[in-house]
């Protein structure tokens, strides 16, 4: 049973003025692309194709707004990495993210999705760079999890923590076997519960 019964798709936006008002309460989620975040993503709202998943990487190309609960939202933000996408696109982007996250009032938190065999990548160290310019918390989810022997997850999982030095909190997760999915909606909760304090 899903925690978001009613949870569904808004609206993209590929400009800050097609961003829904700044009204309510929004958690980011944001990721590589093929770092697993439309599955991630599926699994917390506990809704298959919710976020869509693709077979080509980098489908997310729009900043997509879902509505959770009334007054409560989940932003799925564009990935790029192994995105095809042109130089000028990926400015784009990046101009687009910033603008994201300098000009809302109503996000309350950032889940970011990392392939834990790629650890943080660049796109990672952007996102936080952006997170912690405007002292937004982040959760990150060393997604894929399943593809290393446990004794190597947790070895990854501590470099990760290491590396963020309390930058961000961090778990270990997998849309595949629904490893982590309760720490990961309970972290959606809390984001969700402090935008409305």
């Amino acid at each position: 049973m899903s925690q978001f019964p009613d949870a569904k798709f808004i609206t993209s936006a590929n400009a800050p003025a097609q961003f829904l008002p700044d009204t309510g309460v929004e958690v980011a989620v944001a990721g590589r692309s093929n770092a697993g975040k439309s599955s991630a993503i599926n699994v917390i709202v506990n809704r298959r194709q919710f976020a869509r998943t693709s077979k080509t990487p980098g489908r997310t190309q729009l900043v997509n707004f879902f509505s959770l609960r009334d007054g409560q939202r989940l932003v799925d933000l564009p990935g790029y990495g192994f995105a095809k996408v042109s130089e000028s696109m990926r400015r784009h982007w990046g101009q687009l993210l910033q603008d994201y996250f300098e000009g809302r009032k109503s996000l309350a938190g950032l889940i970011l999705v990392v392939d834990i065999r790629r650890q943080l990548t660049d796109f990672d160290q952007q996102m936080l760079a952006f997170a912690a310019s405007v002292s937004l918390p982040v959760h990150i989810l060393l997604t894929k999890a399943d593809k290393l022997k446990r004794g190597q997850a947790a070895t990854a999982l501590l470099q990760v923590r290491k590396a963020l030095d309390g930058a961000a909190t961090v778990q270990l997760f997998s849309a595949l076997k629904r490893q982590g999915t309760d720490e990961a909606c309970d972290v959606l909760e809390n984001f969700l519960a402090k935008g409305e304090e």
